[in-house]
């Protein structure tokens, strides 16, 4: 059953955007009424009043009993405008309705219960619609349709066909979906950037450049150790002089052997 609040109201004589402005400044919020024949008229609520009118309800679905001109008027909130920086009602739209006739407006649909798919196997609930069109007579305009969720395995769905309201026609198309169980999301692991894996190449590269350099100064370092003698690792080469004489000497010696049998008669 819709909640019912009361609130006062004025008929506001002058209209526009000045009128409107300056009612804001008095601490009042500028509003219409429409419907059933009647003419747009402009009103005027108190700002605070309205806010403690609207706090822990519905607007859409809540009966407003405007206090008119000493007449109780029941309306619906059709249109509600905010600042766009701050949280202040700047204007609303209130829409009159007779008890024996039908109205259509939207309800917020609730889910109830922990889905299966959620408990048992890590699944998501995803709901994808979370109010419905209905038509119904203002006595039975319902705070919110709930829908119980707990059967729910992951891969099924819930719809507008499976919605229950009493003493109302549901307007919305039976085959929406309101509710959904989805599987878990893996999680996923960020590629390196080009930009990583360049610096983290770049000390390798250096490292390896170095290493090269390393070797190829070891390698002059022999090299000039060698020419000027004074390398530890280096075998100096025999001199050529020293070579050539005990070349020499052995081929001495095997002439002085070779004669030795012309000279062993005596005469």
């Amino acid at each position: 059953m819709a909640q019912i609040v009361s609130l006062a109201a004025s008929l506001r004589q002058a209209a526009g955007k000045g009128a409107a402005r300056q009612a804001r400044l008095q601490g009042k919020v500028p509003a219409v009424i429409y419907g059933h024949g009647r003419e747009t008229q402009s009103l005027e609520v108190a700002a605070k009043a309205l806010e403690k009118a609207l706090t822990g309800v519905e607007p859409q679905n809540t009966i407003i009993e405007l206090a008119l001109d000493g007449k109780k008027v029941k309306t619906l909130i059709r249109e509600i405008q905010r600042h766009p920086l701050r949280p202040d009602i700047i204007h609303v739209d209130f829409y009159e309705i007779h008890a024996e006739e039908k109205v259509r407006l939207k309800v917020p649909v609730h889910l109830v219960g922990n889905p299966d798919g959620v408990r048992n196997a890590g699944g998501v609930l995803d709901q994808v619609t979370r109010e419905v069109e209905i038509e119904v007579l203002p006595e039975h305009i319902p705070d919110r349709v709930e829908l119980d969720v707990t059967a729910l395995k992951i891969g099924d769905s819930l719809h507008v066909r499976d919605l229950s309201i009493p003493s109302a026609t549901i307007l919305t198309h039976a085959d929406l979906t309101i509710a959904t169980v989805v599987p878990p999301r893996a999680e996923e692991v960020a590629a390196p950037t080009p930009e990583t894996a360049t610096e983290v190449a770049e000390p390798e590269l250096i490292r390896k450049v170095r290493e090269g350099e390393e070797e190829e100064g070891a390698a002059a370092a022999e090299g000039v150790g060698g020419a000027g003698g004074g390398g530890g690792a280096a075998k100096p080469e025999p001199k050529a002089g020293g070579g050539a004489a005990a070349a020499k000497g052995e081929k001495g010696e095997k002439s002085e052997k070779a004669e030795k049998p012309k000279g062993g008669k005596e005469s």
